[in-house]
């Protein structure tokens, strides 16, 4: 429960993330199971944890990934695309 009440911090925006699709308990157990994975990280490792911060979720979807990806896969599939920004 302090991972998630901890303001700024990556287990705060995942809770956050996944608490209105899947409710409270659910989120709090992907907050669990991903402090666990980072215990196994860093004690494998022999690491100290780095958070990733609130703003990790955010990058994950920005529109120009999203643009790199989808152009990426039309590339896969045989068209030779070019793609320039709309001036907006």
């Amino acid at each position: 429960m302090a991972a998630i009440r901890s303001k700024g911090t990556y287990l705060h925006a995942q809770y956050k993330r996944i608490k209105p699709r899947r409710g409270h308990a659910r989120a709090i157990k992907a907050v669990e199971h991903s402090i666990v994975v980072a215990i196994y990280h860093m004690l494998d490792r022999g690491q100290p944890y780095h958070d990733q911060g609130t703003d990790y979720f955010t990058h994950l979807d920005s529109p120009d990934r999203q643009a790199a990806h989808h152009l990426a896969k039309l590339r896969e599939l045989g068209y030779q695309i070019t793609a320039e920004p709309s001036a907006v």
